[in-house]
C-alpha cells in the first residue's frame, strides 16, 4: 500500500512567512504553524504550533500528511551528521480531544530500547511533572518510504486547549541544570573535589572536569572499616547457636516489612 503525502502549508507565527523545504535542517523550528494544503486563512484552534528553540530541544522540520499525522525530522548532532536520536519540542494551539500520530522519521539507529517497551515522555503546563506514554501507542519500524530510515511513531490525544504539550525521547537534562549542580557542589567547599575547566565546547559553552583527590584516602579507610566489621561479625558468630549463615530474625523482620510496603505501593501504580 502506497503512502500519499499531502503537500503542507508550514508558516512561521511571527512572520507569517512560509518555510520548509526537503532537505533543510539548519536550525530548530521556533513557533512554526503547520495548516492543510492550501489553507490562507488566520490561524485556527488544531493548526499545531512546533517549537524547538529552547535549550535541549531538537527538532528541525514538520510535514503536514494528514488532520491527524505529522511527520517530524530531528536534526543531526552538532559534530556527528550520521548520529540523529535526540528530540525534545513543544506542541500548542491544540484542540480538545484531538488524535494524533508523530512519525519522528529519520533515526540513525538501528536498534531501540523503544522495540522493549521505553515510550517518550511528555507534560504540559497544567501538568508540569513528566510522564511517559503507553507503550502500546509508541511503534519502531524501518520504513520504505524514507530511504528505509527508522522511524518511531505514537499516537497522543490532547485534552486540554490551553495546555502547551512537551515531548521528549526521555528525560531532559540541560547544561544548565548540570552547570547549577556543580555550583552547588561547589558551595558546600569539599575538600576532596576540584572543578577545572577543559575547554569550551563548539558552542563556547565552558566543559568542566572534576577530580576527587581523596578517593584513595577514603578508600583505604572504608577498606579497614569493612575489614573491621567482618572481624567483629565472625566473632559474633562462633557462638552463634542458629549458625554463621542464619540471619538474625530482627533483621529478616525489618526485610519482611519493607518488602510488604514496595508490593502495596506497586499495587497503587
Amino acid at each position: 500500500m502506497e503512502r500519499k503525502m499531502e503537500g503542507s502549508t508550514v508558516r512561521d507565527v511571527d512572520t507569517g512567512g512560509e518555510t520548509g523545504g526537503e532537505d533543510v535542517l539548519v536550525g530548530n523550528v521556533n513557533k512554526l504553524m503547520v495548516s492543510p494544503p492550501g489553507y490562507s486563512g488566520p490561524q485556527r484552534k488544531g493548526h499545531l504550533i512546533f517549537d524547538a528553540c529552547f535549550e535541549s530541544g531538537n527538532l528541525g522540520r514538520v510535514d503536514y500528511i494528514s488532520e491527524f499525522e505529522f511527520d517530524l525530522f530531528i536534526r543531526p548532532d552538532t559534530c556527528n551528521p550520521r548520529f540523529r536520536v535526540w528530540f525534545n519540542f513543544t506542541v500548542e494551539n491544540v484542540r480538545e480531544t484531538q488524535r494524533v500520530i508523530f512519525n519522528v522519521v529519520n533515526f540513525s539507529k538501528t536498534k531501540s530500547l523503544y522495540r522493549d517497551g521505553m515510550s517518550p515522555v511528555v507534560k504540559s503546563t497544567s501538568r508540569p511533572k513528566w510522564q511517559r506514554l503507553p507503550a502500546k501507542n509508541v511503534y519502531y519500524y524501518r520504513c520504505p518510504d524514507h530511504r528505509r530510515n527508522y522511524v518511531m511513531s505514537f499516537a497522543f490525544c490532547f485534552d486540554r486547549e490551553e495546555d502547551v504539550y512537551q515531548f521528549s525521547y526521555c528525560y531532559p537534562y540541560t547544561y544548565s541544570r548540570l552547570q547549577h549542580y556543580l555550583a552547588s557542589l561547589e558551595r558546600r567547599n569539599l575538600s576532596y573535589l576540584q572543578r577545572e575547566q577543559l575547554g569550551l565546547s563548539v558552542c563556547q559553552d565552558p566543559i568542566n572536569s572534576l577530580s576527587n583527590h581523596g578517593e584513595r584516602r577514603r578508600s583505604a579507610a572504608t577498606l579497614k572499616q569493612s575489614d573491621n566489621r567482618l572481624t567483629e561479625l565472625n566473632t559474633q558468630n562462633i557462638g552463634n547457636t542458629q549458625g554463621p549463615n542464619t540471619v538474625p530474625q530482627e533483621v529478616t523482620g525489618r526485610r519482611w516489612k519493607s518488602t510488604q510496603s514496595f508490593s502495596s505501593a506497586n499495587q497503587r501504580l
